[in-house]
């Protein structure tokens, strides 16, 4: 075991989970010298919520979704033909309790604590990967344009003042533009000016591929002599007094020292093995990748389309479109028109840029807690640590959250606090 802040050579940690975060962990654990392994029941890293993402690094867009306002929005949502959101009457007492949950944290008070503790995450991890990229080589389409919020109405623009302050308070760097304005950002959308009166333009968000990122990592993890265990489907934990003793998988038992959960929508199931609970649903979500035709008229970087909610990214030479989210609990299925609202905002706004008949579909379950706020750190067990609920922030949060997570498990300070982020504000309110 370490003591007064060593490096963390002879330790053994066992990763559950080879998504970014699980990835991320993985790498900044065995930069301390630790003897990691990491279990995923899936063929590869990455193949699970990181797949197909929306592919931004939204440090500016932090923000939780829990916010005074969106009860009343989301009605109106369910009546729109592409709405943002679906919440289907299922027979589910978690869904509602996440759901009441939610609702209790949409006001202001809430919503000032709850941000304030997600941006002191975003921003330690923005700084963590620009660091992360100059020790290590890695290509994942990244660019550094900043992500446009564009207003189709005037309401919008003008509404987008509450989160400018917000912007302002955290100094997050910000573009108010007028529709010429949004045109300079990004030139594509020149043949669809008429549908647009101004944006909101984040100058320091990234864009990226996530899964391209986590492959590159988990290559340099194994070359850092981390052991990934794929196709391996874990069950439970195992349990003596005060400690985790093993993970039970379908191909045995494996044990370590040290245990860090990063399962993201499925950590709920295997932490409640030892009575670990934490409020995390999985919000299913849905995105298109499609090859870029025009580049002139294809966008630069990440366009968010306020009224639908659906982001547009650029990665190389693809167009990455997601959005929506529907509230129907463990449900992966892909139906014939579930990418109708993603595939309607990239022709309306993009109609040259991108072949949207060659569009590849694809659906994944965001991990997202009441309160919009990872679940970090320690547990009731000392050896057993959360990396977990990012929601859909996982690929902006990936690299400072793992980076801390890491450094408690091996007995560093940590360089932001934990305070309002660990499982514990949730057993002191109830769950």
């Amino acid at each position: 075991m370490l003591r007064n802040g060593s490096d963390g050579e002879h330790m053994k940690v066992i990763v559950l989970g080879a998504g970014v975060i699980g990835v991320t962990t993985a790498y900044y654990l065995a930069k301390r010298g630790v003897e990691v392994t990491v279990l995923d029941r899936q063929a590869g890293p990455g193949m699970e919520t990181s797949f197909a993402n929306a592919g931004e690094l939204s440090y500016g867009m932090t923000s939780p979704w829990a916010a005074p306002g969106i009860p009343q929005k989301a009605i109106k949502w369910l009546f729109m033909r592409h709405r943002p959101l679906f919440i289907w009457p299922l027979i589910s007492p978690p869904m509602w309790a996440w759901c009441t949950r939610m609702l209790a944290n949409c006001n202001e008070t809430a919503y000032a604590r709850n941000k304030g503790r997600m941006v002191r995450i975003s921003n330690y991890s923005r700084d963590a990967l620009t660091d992360l990229m100059a020790e290590v080589p890695l290509e994942f389409d990244m660019r550094e344009k900043g992500t446009l919020q564009l207003f189709r109405t005037e309401k919008q623009l003008k509404g987008s003042k509450a989160d400018q302050k917000v912007l302002a308070a955290y100094d997050s760097p910000f573009e108010v533009l007028d529709r010429d304005g949004c045109l300079e950002a990004e030139p594509g959308l020149a043949h669809v000016k008429d549908k647009f009166v101004g944006g909101l333009r984040l100058t320091a968000d990234r864009t990226g591929d996530c899964r391209m990122f986590t492959l590159a990592l988990a290559q340099i993890c194994e070359e850092m002599g981390v052991d990934f265990h794929y196709g391996e489907t874990i069950k439970a934990f195992e349990r003596r007094n005060n400690r985790i003793t093993g993970v039970r998988t379908d191909r045995g038992l494996l044990t370590a020292e040290r245990y860090v959960c990063c399962m993201g929508p499925y950590a709920p199931q295997i932490l409640a093995t030892v009575g670990v609970r934490v409020p995390i649903y999985p919000i299913k979500g849905y995105s298109i990748t499609l090859p870029v035709t025009d580049s002139d008229a294809a966008p630069t970087s990440t366009i968010m389309d306020e009224t639908h909610k659906v982001a547009i990214t650029r990665l190389g030479d693809r167009i990455r479109v997601a959005g929506q989210a529907e509230i129907i609990g463990f449900n992966k299925k892909l139906g014939a028109h579930a990418t109708d609202t993603v595939r309607h905002v990239v022709s309306d706004l993009f109609p040259k840029g991108g072949d949207v008949s060659k569009a590849e579909g694809w659906t994944g379950l965001r991990p997202m807690t009441p309160d919009g706020t990872p679940v970090l750190g320690g547990t009731q067990y000392s050896n057993l640590f959360l990396n977990t609920g990012h929601g859909t922030l996982g690929w902006t949060m990936a690299c400072g959250s793992s980076r801390a997570v890491a450094d408690l498990v091996t007995e560093h300070e940590p360089e932001i606090s934990f305070d309002g982020l660990t499982a514990e504000r949730y057993r002191r309110t109830g769950f």
